[in-house]
């Protein structure tokens, strides 16, 4: 598989002590940090898994119910 690069939407807010951290477009991916620098590392990392989560979960899920067309998809918005 060819590894492709995604654009996403950071979003970053201070609450008290902390900053939180969150991605636009994809729900669950949610981080915080005690400084802004370390709540963008987390966040890349947490995008990361999430992706990478959903990648497994889904290959698991069609192989048990038989074959399927895996194809790149891009959209411009």
């Amino acid at each position: 598989m060819t590894n492709l690069i995604s654009n996403f939407t950071a979003v970053y807010k201070k609450s008290g002590k902390w900053y939180l951290g969150w991605v636009e477009e994809i729900p669950g991916v949610n981080t915080q940090g005690r400084t802004l620098k370390e709540t963008k590392e987390n966040l890349k990392d947490a995008l990361s898994l999430v992706l990478e989560t959903n990648r497994i979960v889904s290959r698991t899920e069609t192989v048990r119910k038989g074959t399927v067309k895996r194809e790149p998809i891009s959209i411009g918005v």
